[in-house]
């Protein structure tokens, strides 16, 4: 059976549930597809108990407390989810309709395609170093699902980025101890956290290491530490029950690649009107797009999908004038939210 669709939304993290509520909006009903098998993208799967504090009008919200107002706020527009499966074919028609097929054996015929796929197929990098496969998501994770688990643990984090600095501050008070690795000097974190960072360091709070782990050490089946080596070729030990890597993400655009799309460094080019790409019906929203001055934050991935939503109804409905209504005072507005 092939569903017939307005719109085809690629990717259920916070832009693409925030492009629901957007075409919703104009009164555009949309299908999602994403290969996990819960919305929420890397938010879920990846850190849900992060805080962000750059959304408006929340000085600070967990990632999947993100994810699950999102979802809340696009309730009004019944999206349809495709959960746990790949889009892997997509064909432009002739009719400037899209004929798209997932890993499943799913079919659309999709008025319009909206990308908002993050970084594509991705995976976390994983820790590699001998004896590290057999304590992979018991001993050794990229994911804090319940932190409190982790409360008067000896804690090891690898990284030099947000989540790794965010996680050390967050965890340093709860841990037995707490040491921080990384490979260089220098951290990619905001330079705040950073600071906070050092100031633990200096009050013996927990232990920053720089180097490179090169061996898991066990015994009994049970992992107790890490061998590491450093520039200079000296060896080191630290001890720990539980390892946290924060490497970021293997990105892999997968069948995106292929789909004749104009790309620059693995990313989709977009226009700035509209965050259409290079085939007109075919949209690109967040972090899986580029433009000049592309910044990769869940706002700026709001606004994307404000405008995109435009550009889709223009591409569905060319001869109809787009107006702009406000959901403070537009009746039309209040009746597709179901506002009394």
């Amino acid at each position: 059976m092939t569903i017939q669709t307005d719109a085809l939304i690629i990717g259920a993290g916070p832009c693409g549930l925030f492009q629901v509520f957007e075409l919703g909006l104009l009164n555009i009903h949309a299908h999602i597809v994403d290969s996990l098998p819960q919305p929420g993208g890397q938010c879920a799967e990846l850190y849900p108990e992060k805080p962000i504090y750059d959304i408006p009008a929340l000085p600070v919200v967990g990632a999947q407390e993100l994810i699950d107002r999102l979802m809340q706020q696009i309730k009004p527009f019944d999206p349809q989810f495709h959960l746990g499966q790949q889009v892997t074919e997509l064909q432009p028609q002739e009719d400037g309709r899209f004929r798209v097929k997932t890993s499943t054996g799913t079919g659309f015929d999709a008025g319009s395609v909206i990308i908002a796929a993050g970084l594509g197929a991705f995976s976390p990098r994983q820790l590699k170093a001998p004896g590290a496969a057999e304590f992979i998501d018991t001993s050794i994770h990229n994911k804090v699902i319940d932190p409190t688990r982790l409360h008067g643990q000896k804690l090891a984090i690898l990284g030099g980025g947000d989540s790794a600095l965010d996680w050390a501050l967050a965890l340093c008070e709860q841990a037995a101890s707490l040491a921080l690795i990384h490979r260089r000097e220098d951290f990619r974190a905001q330079p705040a956290s950073v600071s906070k960072m050092q100031e633990l360091v200096a009050a013996d709070k927990m232990s920053l290491h720089v180097g490179n782990v090169i061996n898991v050490l066990s015994s009994d089946g049970r992992l107790h530490g890490l061998e590491l080596i450093n520039r200079g070729g000296e060896k080191s030990r630290v001890e720990c029950d539980q390892v946290l890597v924060f490497w970021g993400l293997a990105p892999n655009l997968g069948p995106i690649a292929d789909w004749h799309l104009e790309l620059d460094k693995r990313a989709l080019q977009v226009d700035t009107e509209k965050f259409q790409t290079s085939i007109p019906g075919i949209f690109a929203v967040g972090d899986i797009n580029t433009y000049p001055g592309k910044k990769k934050l869940i706002l700026s991935g709001f606004h994307e999908a404000a405008l995109a939503a435009f550009g889709v109804q223009q591409h569905l409905h060319p001869e109809q004038k787009v107006r702009l209504q406000y959901t403070t005072t537009s009746p039309i507005m209040h009746e597709r939210l179901g506002v009394a």
